[in-house]
């Protein structure tokens, strides 16, 4: 590409117009803004939509979503990306005073204990006197104090650190349904390296998961305060619907087509093609892992094989309001997690009301319930009906409730999961590694270093700025899968 011309206008196609693909071409766009181009953006999206999973309904003073529901604060492309859209004045905090998650155990919901942080406990007296825990295992969850390090790994289930460390309880009550609810996993199979490398490193550096997470407690109240501005989740007034429609309408002369299904990538010389379209200076390929090794195909068999072996969960999501005085539950949370040990089709309900403010009107609460996942029967074998009426019995069993709802609303998203087994990360290397061969080529999703907002809208923005340092004809990285 660099034998053509400075001011002749590069073609740029992005495939698939979920956020990492509007993150993608809204970084090139800036990028054009300070230099880098001139760029003839086109972004292709199979769908009659932009936005993919995220969606926002508001309805009678409710704000539904129909998927993400919030923004991690403490990971930086998500904020950054709000700031540069003039958004931040739209963002809005969890409500701090029910920071409190519940536990579905024997039928009941138990307060997580305070100071529990998602695998170890940090803080022994609520420990001590929570009934979601046998003495035994607390005593055993106290024996990581003690327990010698473990020998140095690449990478580890979920389920063989916690038990290793902290105990069966651990795992089975709470690591589970948190941190496997997280990614919608099978604890089993998920990588600790891709998702939590933090807890192999702290067991190496001290010895202890419990210990570790101590002296990080103790380091950050002796920080000086830097006045942080957001909860650790952050969500919009009118829903993550306000995200996407701000990326959309930032990307200035880009093309959007619509409804368009690209069914192969191919070389064409220097250059890419798209089906029968003209042919392109560089690509982003920002779809489901298994979709990019379809398209894909004839490019590169090692790649391909390694996105299609990227495995994928399908789950959906039923949202209930009810009016406030037909749930007897105290609500005092954020929502509660369903361990899979309890044998139920649940796997989460979040009380979206509680959570977040505007979200429903006065004298009604808004909950959201999950089910599906690796653990779970596809959602997608049940109609909305059937799975409007599993959550309405889940809920009445859980929370009391007996009343039918004011509203429902049913959300499903068909393989729309990665999962992130042990020696993901080595599998995203191999990915990497082939596409240095192909430059002008770039990958952006949750399928490689992080499946949440800010790690999409991360991917993207490499891959953007990679491709325009192969339009540039630089030296840099010109290939990106993160």
């Amino acid at each position: 590409m660099s034998d053509r011309g400075d001011t002749e206008r590069r073609r740029i196609a992005v495939i698939g117009g979920g956020i990492s693909g509007l993150a993608a071409a809204h970084r090139l766009v800036e990028l054009e803004r300070d230099g880098a181009g001139p760029f003839e953006l086109h972004l292709y999206e199979a769908g009659e939509r932009l936005g993919g999973v995220i969606s926002s309904e508001v309805h009678d003073g409710f704000v539904i979503e129909g998927g993400p529901d919030s923004i991690l604060s403490e990971k930086p492309a998500g904020l950054a990306l709000c700031e540069r859209l003039g958004l931040a004045h739209h963002l809005i905090p969890t409500r701090e005073e029910m920071r409190r998650t519940y536990i579905a155990f024997n039928g009941q919901l138990h307060a997580l204990p305070d100071g529990f942080l998602l695998l170890a406990p940090t803080r022994f007296w609520p420990l001590a006197v929570s009934r979601l825990f046998s003495p035994l295992g607390k005593l055993r969850m106290a024996l990581d104090l003690v327990l010698p390090r473990g020998a140095p790994r690449r990478d580890e289930s979920l389920a063989s650190f916690v038990r290793r460390r902290l105990g069966r309880e651990a795992l089975e009550r709470v690591a589970q349904p948190l941190v496997g609810g997280i990614y919608t996993a099978n604890p089993e199979t998920l990588s600790l390296a891709a998702t939590m490398p933090r807890f192999l490193e702290m067991e190496q550096r001290d010895g202890s998961v419990i210990r570790a997470m101590w002296k990080q407690q103790s380091r950050a109240a002796q920080a000086p305060s830097s006045g942080a501005r957001w909860s650790l989740f952050v969500s919009f007034v009118q829903g993550m619907q306000e995200l996407v429609d701000a990326v959309t309408a930032a990307l200035g002369p880009t093309q959007v087509h619509l409804r368009h299904h690209v069914e192969a990538v191919h070389r064409d010389g220097a250059r890419w093609r798209l089906d029968d379209l003209p042919p392109f200076d560089a690509v982003i390929v920002a779809t489901p892992a298994h979709i990019s090794a379809r398209l894909l195909a004839e490019l590169d068999e090692p790649l391909r094989a390694d996105l299609a072996g990227i495995a994928y969960a399908s789950s959906a999501t039923v949202t209930l309001a009810y009016r406030r005085d037909d749930v007897p539950h105290p609500l005092d949370g954020f929502g509660f997690v369903v361990p899979n040990i309890e044998g139920r089709p649940l796997i989460a309900c979040t009380f979206s009301s509680l959570k977040y403010d505007h979200r429903a009107p006065a004298g009604y609460v808004l909950l959201r319930s999950f089910v599906g996942g690796a653990l779970h029967a596809d959602p997608g074998q049940l109609d909305d009906e059937q799975l409007c009426a599993l959550a309405r019995d889940q809920l009445a069993q859980l929370l009391g409730i007996q009343r039918p709802p004011h509203l429902s609303r049913v959300h499903r998203y068909q393989r729309a999961m990665p999962q992130y087994d042990v020696g993901h990360l080595d599998r995203v290397d191999r990915i990497e590694q082939r596409l240095a061969q192909c430059r002008g080529l770039a990958l952006a999703g949750n399928a490689y270093r992080g499946v949440g907002i800010p790690d999409c809208i991360a991917t993207a923005e490499r891959a953007a700025e990679a491709i325009a340092s192969a339009c540039r004809g630089t030296r840099g990285d010109v290939s990106s899968a993160a």
